[in-house]
């Protein structure tokens, strides 16, 4: 057995772990980065990028369709199924060699290949090595689950991560999980001619929690994707597809082509062996950490990524795989960011901020449709609702949007609610006209009870 001794080792070669090696680094620490695959993020592999390149396509045919309603003249629109997933797939291959680059960058005697297992709360093996380290990052990410109501047409079923992988769009594909990676990847398939039903247990869409935006989300999302929800999902085989039958807020049964699995993506904490460290976790065997700093407790342990279960964005991976490996080389952790979450479907459905179960007695509401924005009706995007949300002071602390190109508003209020700004100040900031941004300065003046 060989020992090893460093000062912070990082668990994970993922967007977290990545960020968090380099600010370790950077701070003068010996920085060891231990991980068990290949490396890589779930970003550009199986995440963010493919699935936006698979929405491109699906875009383009959509915008395609719809040009007569500009006077615009095509003739029938025929999706190349094979062209378009192999598009998708040379995309994903090369934003994955950039950050493989990257990896390969990391001198050779800093990384160690294998699966970690902590002994105690400053040691780990891996395979024939134990290492003593003054600070562990874990970095260790999510992956998908696949509900056992689905065992019996396993063979059928795809997550994110192998989804990108088939060779042709499916006639008919059924998406379980209303949230961000289902909301967006049913859309895509629909707009690309496929036949999509999309299920989930409840009614909330894409994880908004204000009940006016979700509606508004569902009833412009439902136009091209068959929705059941609120209902329970039971599988059987049946010549070669998979037949699946519902209860709940409504009955039936349809059989698919595939089925697209999008209910969860719980941390990859298994092999760790935490219950050596004494940290405290959750009900679900997380470790509790302070959102600042990504510390556990008062350990020399940090969370950074999926793999704390928290915010799971990338944006916030990197900045948390940042803070911790600053935090854990010495350094001070900035301040928390405000949450910040988007789904790229049509209309984009954006969160910021302050959540609506979350606010404060007081609060104040203010919304924009829309339909009453000249530059959305000059564009035909229509759909969806604004809510802005102010303190009982009147200072913005937070938004739900289902909007055409929301994530622009979003990174604007993100910004501004970060600063403190007060709802006042946001409706008096210059507003070009006519543009999809004026609807924030609308939702602000109603929230003021202003015309």
């Amino acid at each position: 057995m060989e020992d090893r001794r460093c000062g912070v080792a990082v668990i994970g070669a993922g967007t977290a772990g990545l960020h968090a090696y380099e600010a370790a680094w950077n701070m003068g620490a010996d920085t060891l980065l231990i991980e068990q695959g290949s490396g890589g993020t779930t970003c550009t592999r199986y995440g963010c990028m493919p699935s936006k390149a698979l929405l491109a396509a699906a875009h383009a045919a959509h915008a395609a369709r719809r040009a007569g309603g500009f006077g615009i003249r095509t003739g029938d629109i025929h999706v190349d199924g094979e062209a378009v997933m192999a598009r998708v797939r040379a995309l994903r291959d090369r934003f994955f060699a950039a950050v493989l680059e990257d990896y390969d960058a990391i001198p050779a005697d800093h990384r160690l290949h294998g699966t970690a297992c902590f002994t105690g709360p400053d040691r780990l093996v891996v395979g024939d090595t134990t290492i003593h380290a003054d600070a562990i990052v874990i970095a260790t990410g999510a992956r998908p689950i696949v509900p056992e109501s689905l065992d019996p047409v396993r063979a059928l079923v795809h997550t994110h991560e192998t989804i990108f992988d088939i060779e042709t769009l499916p006639r008919s594909l059924a998406v379980l999980g209303a949230g961000p990676v289902g909301l967006e990847l049913a859309q895509a398939f629909a707009r690309l001619g496929v036949a999509v039903t999309l299920f989930d247990e409840d009614d909330i869409v894409g994880g908004l929690g204000d009940p006016q935006v979700n509606a508004s989300a569902r009833a412009a999302l439902s136009q091209e994707v068959t929705m059941r929800l609120g209902v329970t999902v039971t599988a059987e085989a049946q010549d070669g597809r998979a037949r699946l039958s519902w209860t709940g807020a409504e009955a039936g049964s349809e059989s698919f082509d595939l089925i697209l699995a999008a209910t969860g993506r719980p941390p990859c904490l298994d092999p760790l062996a935490l219950d050596t460290t004494g940290l405290a976790l959750d009900d679900h065997g997380t470790p509790l950490f302070d959102h600042r700093t990504r510390r556990c407790g008062d350990s020399a342990i940090f969370v950074a990524g999926d793999a704390g279960s928290w915010r799971p964005v990338l944006h916030e991976a990197a900045r948390g795989g940042r803070i911790a490996g600053m935090v854990a080389a010495g350094g001070e952790a900035p301040r928390v960011l405000p949450a910040f979450a988007i789904t790229f479907t049509d209309p984009q459905l954006v969160e910021v901020g302050t959540g609506f179960a979350d606010l404060p007695d007081g609060a104040r509401i203010g919304e924009a449709k829309p339909a009453d924005n000249g530059r959305a009706v000059i564009e035909r995007t229509t759909e969806g609702l604004v809510r802005l949300y102010a303190d009982r002071d009147g200072r913005l602390i937070g938004a739900s949007i289902a909007a055409a190109e929301a994530e622009h508003l979003g990174h604007g209020l993100a910004l501004a609610i970060d600063r403190g700004i007060s709802m006042a100040d946001f409706a008096d900031q210059p507003w070009y006209h006519p543009t999809l941004e004026e609807l924030l300065q609308q939702a602000a003046r109603d929230a003021l009870g202003e015309d």
